[in-house]
């Protein structure tokens, strides 16, 4: 039996690991061919290359520096060039860099970076990929709860790029509506991945404001992914998906 996404190529950015990897997998059962990016670990790479692998689908790992425009207008070009099409664009990679707003110490280069990877490089990577996509192509962008909700002090200029992106989910469905394109935002909440362990004193807060009392994982959002990837979600365009547990409740 075919399956839902067979006949599909997706490109997956900061693929290697927690989330992203998640998505990679997750879109290769459903049957598509998956490319995905990382930055500094071949080695984990080179794992996910070998776990999608055995779906029997294609799959290819790119290096490329998220915070590097040319980087990223060149990994999308080359996916194209490899697998010769790109229905499905996810744009996972992101960091998180916090500090209060009256720190005299904070370090400006690391914003400026955040900046670069969650909110220039999803720019241009979207930009780069529409060139190539088809009617009925997917694009589909990782946001966070913290771009609609701020909980916590020092968390201002990563909770700015993350509702940048729901501006640009928004704006791009008017966009490429007419081309049956579809532009929607995944909010995970508090996920278990190397980033935000959910065995921490943090952790441990943040379950009390939880409806769900305890932590998501990455496959939870790779559910979300898929779904809206997926031929069912063809009318559901410019939406904020919330992964949270409750967490907004």
């Amino acid at each position: 039996m075919e399956k839902k996404l067979s006949n599909k190529v997706a490109l997956v950015t900061g693929g290697s690991r927690g989330i992203g990897a998640a998505i990679a997998k997750r879109l290769a059962q459903d049957g598509a061919d998956v490319a995905f990016s990382y930055s500094s670990s071949p080695e984990k790479a080179q794992i996910v290359v070998d776990e999608i692998k055995r779906e029997g689908v294609r799959v290819e790992a790119f290096k490329a520096d998220q915070a590097d425009i040319h980087q990223v207008e060149e990994l999308v070009k080359a996916v194209v060039k490899k697998f010769g099409r790109l229905d499905i664009l996810i744009n996972n990679a992101g960091v998180f860099v916090g500090g209060s707003v009256d720190d005299v110490s904070a370090d400006i280069a690391a914003f400026t970076r955040q900046q670069m990877i969650n909110v220039t490089s999803v720019a241009v990577a979207v930009r780069t990929a529409v060139k190539f996509m088809g009617e009925g192509s997917r694009i589909i962008l990782i946001g966070s709860i913290y771009g609609e909700h701020v909980p916590y002090a020092g968390t201002a200029d990563y909770s700015a790029t993350k509702s940048a992106l729901i501006g640009y989910a928004k704006g791009w469905a008017r966009d490429l509506g007419p081309r049956n394109i579809t532009v929607n935002i995944v909010q995970p909440g508090h996920i278990d991945t190397d980033m935000n362990p959910d065995n921490s004193e943090f952790s441990k807060l943040v379950k009390l404001q939880l409806a769900l009392g305890r932590y998501g994982k990455p496959e939870d959002i790779a559910a979300a992914v898929a779904f809206l990837a997926s031929p069912e979600a063809s009318y559901i365009t410019s939406s904020i998906l919330n992964v949270d547990g409750g967490f907004n409740a």
